[in-house]
This record gives structure tokens, sequence and C-alpha cells, in this order.
């Protein structure tokens, strides 16, 4: 094996690792579910598990690299990214899990590369293929499909609303990362997460506050170990797996192996969960991968953290 084959393979398996990370993530936000918890002081102890590794990360890259300098104009906007990818969309995504199955979260999740292929075309004139047209109908085909499937599954509270939620946060992590390119090119992708983390932590801890008072010591101890799952596990470990991934393989090649996310979080939600799969969920998530894969296949540039969630 070539040298420059052994870095290829060693990234595409880092990107695979982090997929499995991030798939699961709805897993154990379901499980913390049985204890009664809500959804702001969930995101809020994820968040302080994570934030002093992204703190730390961040003081050792400005020690190895000169600061970055930034005007006060592309701070506020570095801080409204980071606060609208990491606090309102994975607050919406914490929501919509109160309602519906992990593994339908997963699935409906994966509609966020679409909406940034269509803002791009929208707001920067980027031209759309026509594999890009199809991978669009059958990423949505699958998702109405996988959605149709689970309307009547006992096991969600409201799809409707579960779904809105969901598909909510993809959107607004879209835009967070439309609009991440340019920070992403001035700070470096690792820096620019660690930026974004932090940022994003100041909202929630204050939106804890405002909710509960920040309540935050009274839940049985299974909790505190599933936040420091969320934090380390499944927030910053993935995070720096896929940056390294993506340094070997490419973001096109990143982000095809990391669409078999979905099947992960089905099998860990069986499996764990003990949630019930229709047909058409499973027909609706091989349409769905399929078309992530077309809109991934020409090597389309995108941020690091564009197949991380």
């Amino acid at each position: 094996m070539t040298q420059t084959s052994y870095r290829y393979w060693i990234g595409a398996f880092l990107v695979f690792l982090a997929a499995f990370c991030f798939a699961c993530k709805g897993i154990l936000i379901k499980l913390a579910y049985h204890y009664q918890i809500d959804s702001i002081s969930l995101l809020t102890l994820r968040m302080l598990f994570a934030l002093p590794f992204y703190v730390g990360i961040l003081i050792n890259l400005n020690r190895k690299q000169p600061p970055a300098k930034l005007t006060i104009r592309q701070w506020v906007a570095l801080a409204t990214f980071g606060i609208t990818g990491y606090y309102f969309a994975s607050f919406f995504n914490f929501l919509g899990l109160l309602y519906i199955t992990a593994s339908l979260e997963r699935i409906l999740l994966f509609v966020y590369p679409t909406f940034v292929l269509l803002m791009n075309a929208i707001g920067f004139g980027r031209r759309v293929t026509k594999l890009q047209i199809v991978a669009l109908v059958l990423t949505y085909a699958g998702i109405l499909l996988a959605f149709w499937g689970n309307i009547e599954t006992s096991a969600q509270k409201d799809v409707i609303l579960g779904a809105f939620w969901v598909i909510l946060s993809g959107l607004v992590y879209a835009v967070y990362l439309v609009g991440s390119d340019q920070m992403i090119a001035l700070i470096g992708s690792q820096r620019y997460t660690c930026y974004a983390m932090i940022a994003a932590t100041v909202p929630t801890i204050l939106h804890c506050a405002v909710e509960n008072g920040l309540h935050l010591g009274n839940y049985p101890m299974p909790v505190y170990a599933l936040g420091i799952g969320m934090g380390i596990f499944v927030t910053v470990i993935p995070t720096f797996m896929i940056a390294e991934g993506i340094k070997r393989v490419g973001s096109g090649n990143a982000s095809i192996i990391a669409s078999i996310g979905p099947i992960f979080t089905i099998f860990l939600s069986t499996s764990i969960l003990h949630e019930t799969i229709s047909t058409e969920q499973i027909i609706g998530t091989l349409l769905v991968l399929i078309g992530v894969f077309l809109i991934g296949w020409r090597g389309r540039k995108q941020p690091i953290s564009s197949v991380t969630n």
C-alpha cells in the first residue's frame, strides 16, 4: 500500500467513525428523556461538558499559530454563525426528538445538504446540475416516504410537530454552513469550530437560566453520564475526526462516507431503543442516502462542519 493510499484509508476510517459517533446523538438524547429532563437543560449539559475541550484546543491552536485577526464586524458574524449553527439548530433538533423516533429524526435531518445546495444556487447564483436535481428529487421523495410510513407509529407523540422542528433544525444548520465559508477560509476549520461552539454556549446557558434557573444539579447520575457522552463522544471527538478525515479524503468523499449515518442510527435505535422500523422508512432511507451520495459525488467544496451535527 502506497503512502497516499494509506493516508486516504486512514481518512476514510476517521470519517466513518465520526459518522457513527454522530449517529449516536439521537440515541443518547432519547435515553436521557427517560429521566424527565427538558430539552434546554439537556442541551446545556452537552455544551458545558464539551466547552472545556474546545477552549483547551483553541488555546493550543493559538499557541501554535498566530491568533486570529478579525475586525469587530467579523467577530460578530462569527458569533452569529456559531449561535445559529450550534444553539438554534441544536435546540430545534432536541425539541424534535421529544416527539419522534431517533431513526426518523436522522433521516429528516439529512435534508440539510439540499438546503445548502438551494441556498448556494439562489443566493450566490451557483448552477444546479441535472444530477443535483435528480439528487434533490430522490432526497425529498425518500424523506416523504419515510415520514409517511411513520405517521401512525405509536412510539411517536406528534410526528408532524417533531418533523417540523427537525427540518427547521436542518434549515437553520444549512444557513450556518452557507455563511461559514469565508470565516473558515480566514481562520481555519478547527479554530472556527472552537469559536463557534464557545459562542453558542453563551445563549444556551442564558436560555437555561431563564427557563429553569439553571438548576442542573438534581438529575440522576445516568443523565450526567449521557451528557458527558453527548459532549465528548458525539460532539468534540467526531468534530475533529471529521476535520482530519476531510484533509485526507476531501470534502466530497467525506460527505459520501458520512451519509451512512442514518443506517447506524436505524440499527442503534432498533437494538437499544427498540424502535420499530417500517418498510417505508427503510426504502425512504435508501432514497435519501442515494440523493446525498449524488450531491457529494461531484466533490462539491463544503465547510468542515457540513458533515457534522
